[in-house]
């Protein structure tokens, strides 16, 4: 028996298959968990959580496709989601709101800088770093993979009552730690 190498060790294996389809953005409807693991009893609260915990499942693995459908990995696509929300900011304020490390931040970046999604610019605020924005053009391309989701999410959000909309407001707003917007 050969000895294995340390790099081969190491080494991820790539997927195969690149899907050729964008995701259509349309949620399919997931298939109900087996009795007694995860049922819709339980209080209000209980269901809420139930029902976020499916969200989030959801979301995660349509942003997966998404990125496989433009050549990007989940955290490449996830910092682009950063930077459209909190607009042009430094590594250090993407490491911050993202949990990875200032040389994740550096590794990922480079990744968008070469497909061409980021620019890196110095910042004028403090010139020993550098401010990431999105390439508009380029960008408008995702945008179009989540048309679909947003549509549909404006549209059962017309459902609700102003009341309802703003109790939608601040619970997400305290279940995300009430980020400021800088």
């Amino acid at each position: 028996m050969k000895p294995v190498s340390r790099a081969a060790k190491t080494r991820r294996p790539r997927p195969s298959k690149r899907r050729t389809e964008p995701p259509s953005g349309q949620a399919r409807a997931a298939p109900l968990p087996p009795p007694g693991l995860l049922a819709d009893r339980g209080t209000a609260v209980d269901r809420i959580v139930l029902e976020i915990r499916r969200f989030i499942a959801a979301s995660i693995f349509f942003n997966a496709r998404a990125a496989e459908h433009v050549g990007l990995g989940l955290t490449d696509m996830q910092l682009l989601h950063l930077l459209q929300l909190r607009g042009p900011s430094t590594p250090g304020h993407l490491a911050a709101w993202s949990g990875l490390s200032s040389g994740g931040v550096t590794v990922a970046l480079d990744r968008l800088c070469n497909a061409g999604y980021v620019g890196r610019k110095p910042n004028p605020a403090d010139r020993r770093s550098l401010l990431v924005a999105l390439k508009p053009g380029r960008v408008r391309r995702l945008e179009a993979m989540y048309a679909g989701v947003e549509a549909e999410t404006r549209r059962l959000l017309t459902t609700l009552s102003q009341g309802d909309l703003e109790a939608v407001i601040r619970f997400f707003r305290a279940l995300g730690g009430g980020a400021p917007r800088e």
